[in-house]
């Protein structure tokens, strides 16, 4: 895996380099006729409308009719009338309420339908009772792009039996450093399987070029993205730089671009991140040179969320300059109404030439008339919409997720042949992600992060655990779930389902590859187990190879399960014989990523390399492996500012006075000079693990100040929150409040007394509180000096373990209105 390079690396694009492609589709007089004849009854506003992309939770139906909008998004977290999660029969309506808004008469306006854009990622991953697909970098474990094609279409038909034709999909990112927090939806760190694949997908999504499949009503419109590098970053941050040649770039992580556009991809979406120091949103030499003429791309380019806003000179509701770099149409989810009004302006000031505007609204009107979208009709009308209770989650979509469960497992380990498992034994599943939709599905499910989520919000899903009972169970053995491992009859072998909490980007970005640092409780379980005389299948679940060294040790037999989404039987189908003693399905998986053998990235030879897997006729043993991680130090995870009670490295801890004096909070037992606010150590979890705060009269606070200021800013325009454990043992007055301070006279509080007292006493809580609220009230997260503050009246006393970025909360504090 490659982070980034130290030599000086030039922004200079050498387009007669690149690799061409053809653009499938026939040149079509006809459809030219139809794209002019509408353009020509066009006002200057009405095509700048179609160029704005406005997220559902930040625009309206009446907002489409008025503005003439070319195109909507439902983001992540974005739901029907703002839904924790949205059924199909939500999804339905909305979709049909704006159609009907973007399709109603009006005097001298010619009617264009809206293009519906998701993140249908692997799966209609937004709706209730979808069918969940593995994981990215899990298909890439399979080597099936047939399979690929099958979920491709599978997925298609989920997302248009809700009223929604885009899907913002196939992500075609080659990751070289899975510290970042997207590799899962990277199919593999190699071009060659990415390559492969592209086409694959977009086939399945879209239909195949010259059929009557193609872009029918059973298909959506797909989007190749994130064009381009956003696996090359160094060290793999989120929207980062990739420092690498030009080569590098063209040869690695373009490789799935031409395929894409061979099989006659609609949409591409530009990355967030920078090539050299240049964002992509305003990369003119490769968006309109290499993408739309070297590869003749003749769909349309559209912007990823507020991306273009990270320009030099632009803003987040004003961007000429990406637009004249080749952008076709920006994503600005909740700024489209100021980047509506300020380019309309720069078109008839011809900062923005009209020959750039009309290229880029035929480009958007030609994917709707090849996608059918002007004869389609209501969604209401449509076929599949009708019949989306035979569509979405059915059992052929299923088979298909269960298929690919199945090819994607790869077997590291099975010393002493304990796999395949008897049936007939009496097998104990355990470990956190035994029983659990959630933990085996990962970020991009029902909401972004897939964080706040229960087993119960997947009706016709089946967790790892429940596909091995029902399979034992059949057979005539005894299977149990006890995630802890404990038992009442000593079992024959455990099975033991451990991994990676959800997370989706820069909330998964890693510092090293070490998994869960300074919590070891899933290896302990293993020892445990294997100490009782138990054998141990480890099935691990990660959307990514992390350092397993000790993990791997302490099992029996280790596979690596990636992030298998709603069909968990499908472990079953390969862990157990048949209960006649056949082995129905053997192991089909290599690694698409190498699996690293110290948690230090590009550092020694893999530990397993691309193309590994056992089968079953692979007798051979695995000698122990080193258990030297290569990372020295207490580890903590970025974006945590306390954690036990404690400051960690690189923040200092703080009790102010009313007078403004402060005292170190390093120590257990600390008050302000004044006295009026104290604090001792206190039991959560372990001994002295948290802090307990006194506050004997008002005006006293805490603080954590970072050495160097922190810049929060993309966090907060991704609904990241700040995280605090904490427990209410006393608060007589509603006046508690948590702050970010940004330098003298600059900070953010939000009231959280009123709130806080709804908990109830000496209950430990995760409150979030969510970054755009300090926005709000007055922090500039480009510059935050103080990550953490909080105030609380007198008489108040409250207890805090832990303090940090997150999605995962039990209470969420709202904004002031």
């Amino acid at each position: 895996m490659l982070g980034g390079s130290c030599w000086a690396a030039s922004a200079t694009v050498h387009p007669d380099q690149w690799p061409r492609a053809t653009w499938p589709l026939p040149s079509d007089a006809a459809l030219e006729q139809r794209v002019a004849a509408l353009m020509a009854k066009m006002s200057v506003e009405e095509k700048v409308g179609q160029l704005i992309q406005a997220d559902i939770l930040s625009v309206t139906p009446d907002d489409v009719r008025h503005y003439h909008l070319g195109a909507i998004l439902a983001g992540g977290n974005s739901k029907p009338k703002g839904a924790l999660t949205a059924t199909v029969a939500q999804w339905q309506a909305l979709s049909e309420s704006f159609y009907r808004a973007a399709m109603e008469p009006q005097p001298g306006h010619a009617a264009i339908p809206l293009l519906f854009g998701i993140d249908a990622v692997h799966g209609h991953n937004n709706a209730v009772g979808a069918t969940l697909f593995p994981q990215n970098s899990a298909l890439g474990a399979t080597n099936d792009p047939e399979l690929i094609r099958q979920i491709g279409a599978a997925t298609a038909a989920e997302v248009r039996a809700t009223g929604i034709n885009w899907s913002f999909a196939p992500t075609l990112a080659v990751p070289q450093d899975v510290r970042w927090g997207r590799s899962y939806e990277g199919y593999s760190q190699d071009p060659r399987r990415v390559a492969e694949y592209a086409g694959a997908m977009v086939e399945g999504l879209q239909g195949k070029v010259g059929t009557p499949q193609f872009l029918d009503g059973e298909h959506v419109v797909a989007s190749a993205k994130h064009f381009l590098g956003d696996g090359g970053t160094v060290n793999g941050k989120d929207q980062g730089d990739a420092q690498i040649s030009e080569a590098a770039l063209r040869d690695v992580h373009a490789a799935g671009y031409p395929p894409a556009i061979d099989a006659g991809v609609q949409t591409v979406m530009a990355s967030f991140s920078s090539w050299n120091g240049q964002k992509m949103h305003g990369n003119h030499a490769l968006l309109t040179d290499v993408l739309k003429q070297r590869m003749d791309f003749q769909g349309f380019v559209v912007g990823d969320w507020n991306a273009h806003g990270q320009i030099a000179g632009c803003s987040n509701d004003d961007c000429p300059a990406s637009f004249n770099a080749g952008m076709d149409m920006l994503m600005a989810p909740d700024s489209w109404r100021g980047l509506y009004e300020h380019t309309l302006a720069e078109v008839n000031a011809g900062t923005i030439p009209m020959s750039r505007l009309d290229d880029a609204v035929a480009r958007i009107l030609r994917v709707k008339f090849r996608a059918g979208l002007f004869e389609a009709g209501a969604p209401s009308t449509q076929p599949i919409v009708r019949h989306a209770g035979d569509v979405v989650g059915s059992p052929a979509h299923r088979a298909i997720a269960r298929r690919a469960v199945r090819e994607s497992l790869v077997l590291l380990k099975n010393n002493h042949g304990v796999l395949p498992l008897d049936p007939r034994k009496h097998i104990l599943v355990a470990g956190d992600s035994a029983d659990s939709v959630p933990r085996q599905s990962g970020g991009w499910t029902l909401n972004w992060q897939g964080t706040g989520l229960k087993s119960s919000d997947f009706p016709g899903a089946q967790t790892i655990g429940a596909g091995i009972v029902e399979q034992v169970t059949a057979a005539g053995g005894h299977a149990e779930i006890e995630a802890e491992g404990h038992y009442t009859r000593k079992p024959d072998v455990a099975v033991v389902v451990f991994g990676e909490d959800p997370y989706a980007e820069f909330q998964g970005d890693l510092p090293n590859l070490l998994y869960r640092p300074g919590d070891d409780h899933d290896l302990a379980l293993i020892r445990r187990l294997r100490a009782e005389g138990i054998p141990v299948v480890a099935v691990f679940l990660s959307g990514r190879p992390l350092w397993m060294n000790r993990e791997i040790n302490a099992a029996d037999a280790f596979v690596a399960g990636w992030l298998p989404g709603s069909e968990g039987g499908g472990v079953a189908d390969v862990l157990l014989r048949t209960r006649d003693g056949r082995v129905a399905n053997d192991f089909h998986g290599t690694l698409a990523y190498a699996w690293p053998s110290t948690a230090v990235v590009g550092q020694g030879r893999p530990q397993f390399a691309l193309g590994y897997g056992l089968r079953y006729t692979d007798h051979a043993s695995l000698p122990p492996l080193p258990e030297n991680s290569g990372i020295h130090g207490e580890q903590i995870p970025v974006g945590n500012y306390l954690e036990r009670g404690k400051p960690v490295h690189g923040y200092v801890f703080t009790l102010v006075g009313a007078q403004g004096h402060g005292v170190p909070a390093d120590v257990s037992r600390a008050s302000t000079p004044d006295g009026g606010l104290s604090m001792s150590g206190l039991d959560f979890k372990a001994q002295e693990d948290a802090r307990q705060f006194s506050w004997r009269d008002a005006g006293g606070e805490l603080a954590v100040n970072a050495h160097a200021p922190l810049d929060l800013d993309r966090e907060t325009n991704g609904d990241v929150l700040l995280v605090t454990t904490l427990r209410v043992d006393a608060l007589p007055a509603q006046d508690a409040w948590i702050g970010m301070g940004c330098g003298t006279g600059c900070q953010g509080r939000v009231a959280v007394g009123k709130q806080l007292a709804t908990l109830g006493v000496g209950s430990w809580v995760r409150v979030g509180v969510p970054l755009k609220c300090f926005r709000a009230a007055g922090a500039d997260m480009h510059r935050i000096e103080q990550p953490f503050t909080l105030g609380a009246g007198k008489g108040s006393t409250l207890a805090i373990a832990r303090v940090a970025l997150g999605t995962e909360t039990d209470q969420v504090i709202e904004c002031a209105k």
